[in-house]
C-alpha cells in the first residue's frame, strides 16, 4: 500500500476506534484478530508449528484454541492501542488492577533506576497508556520504530502522553544508563528474537536468540529488573502483576553474568506464557535463528488443520 494511503487509513481507524465505548472496541479487536487468522490464514503455520513444538503434551484440539486467542488477543492489543490515544488518563488508570506494585516501589526506592521488563502479552500497549498511571516515576521506553514513518509518528505520540520518553532499539545505551542513574524506569519488551549474534538461551526447550540487553544494563547500573504482565479479566481490565527477577550471585558485567541473568528473566517470562498461552505473540518467528529452524519448519498437516 502507498506510505500516504496507508497512513490514512490508519489515522481514520484510530479517529472511528477512540469514538467507540471500550467494550465494543474490545469486541471490535476481537473480531479482527479472529478475520485476520480465518480469512488471511497470515502466520498461521508459523503459529501452529511454535505452539506444537511449545507444548508437546497438548491435543491438536488444545493447540487451535490457544491459537485462535492468540489471535485474538493480538486484535485487542491493537484496537486498545488506538482507542487509548483517545481517552484520559483517569479513564485508562482505570483499566490497570495492580496486585502487587509494592515490588516496584521497594526496587525504586532503592535509587538505581528499574528495568521493567514485559512482553508482547495481554495488552502490551496499556503498559504505557495505563500501568504508567501507577508508577511514580518517569519512564524511558525502549521501542521498535514502524516502517511507515507517518504511522510510527503517529503511535509514538500515543505512547508520550504520561511522562514517558521512547528511544530507538540499537543506539540507546547511553541514554539508558543516564536514566537509571537518575532514577528513572527503562521499560523493554524482552520477548522478540534477538539476532544471530545474540545470546542464546533455552526457551521452551529450544535454544533461542536472546537480546542481552536488560540483563547488560542491569549488571553494568546495579538496576535491578522487574518483570510485569497484563492479565485480562472477564470485565475487560487488567491485572498487572509485578516480580522481581532474582540476582542472587551474579556481580560484574562479565559475559557469563549476562547469560546467566538473560536465562533467569527468561525463564519467568516462560512461566506467565505457560500459565496464560493465549496472551502471547506466537506468530512471532521466535525460534528463526534456532540451528536447523528452516529445515524443520515446514507446513505439514497438523499445519494446516491449526484452525
Amino acid at each position: 500500500m502507498i506510505p500516504w494511503l496507508e497512513y490514512a487509513a490508519f489515522r481514520l481507524l484510530a479517529a472511528l476506534v477512540s469514538r467507540l465505548p471500550y467494550r465494543l472496541a474490545d469486541a471490535f479487536g476481537s473480531l479482527m484478530g479472529s478475520a485476520v487468522l480465518f480469512l488471511t490464514g497470515y502466520r498461521k503455520a508459523v503459529t501452529f508449528d511454535n505452539l506444537v513444538r511449545a507444548f508437546p503434551e497438548k491435543t491438536i484440539r488444545e493447540i487451535r484454541e490457544i491459537a485462535r486467542g492468540a489471535y485474538r488477543n493480538y486484535g485487542r492489543s491493537i484496537l486498545e492501542m488506538l482507542w487509548a490515544g483517545g481517552q484520559e488518563s483517569a479513564v485508562l488508570k482505570e483499566k490497570i488492577h495492580p496486585q502487587n506494585i509494592r515490588i516496584l516501589h521497594e526496587a525504586l526506592n532503592e535509587g538505581r533506576g528499574v528495568i521493567l521488563m514485559s512482553a508482547h502479552f495481554g495488552s502490551w500497549e496499556f503498559l504505557l497508556n495505563g500501568v504508567k498511571l501507577h508508577i511514580p516515576a518517569p519512564i524511558i521506553a525502549i521501542a521498535q520504530r514502524q516502517r511507515n514513518e507517518r504511522i510510527d509518528a503517529m503511535i509514538d505520540a500515543r505512547r508520550r502522553r504520561f511522562d514517558v520518553t521512547t528511544v530507538p532499539m540499537g543506539p540507546s545505551v547511553r541514554e539508558v544508563l543516564k536514566g537509571l542513574q537518575s532514577g528513572k524506569v527503562v521499560l523493554i519488551l524482552g520477548d522478540q528474537s534477538g539476532p544471530r549474534e545474540s545470546v542464546f538461551i533455552p526457551f521452551f526447550g529450544r535454544p533461542s536468540a536472546t537480546h542481552r540487553g536488560a540483563a547488560a544494563f542491569a549488571l553494568r547500573s546495579g538496576a535491578p529488573i522487574v518483570m510485569v504482565f497484563l492479565m485480562r479479566r472477564d470485565d475487560g481490565t487488567h491485572d498487572a502483576i509485578f516480580e522481581r527477577v532474582p540476582t542472587d550471585g551474579l556481580s560484574g558485567e562479565r559475559e557469563a553474568q549476562i547469560v546467566e541473568l538473560t536465562k533467569r528473566h527468561t525463564a519467568v517470562l516462560e512461566r506467565y506464557i505457560r500459565m496464560r498461552p493465549d496472551h502471547w505473540l506466537w506468530m512471532h518467528k521466535r525460534w528463526k535463528h534456532t540451528p536447523g529452524y528452516e529445515q524443520h519448519h515446514v507446513a505439514g498437516p497438523h499445519e494446516a488443520a491449526a484452525v
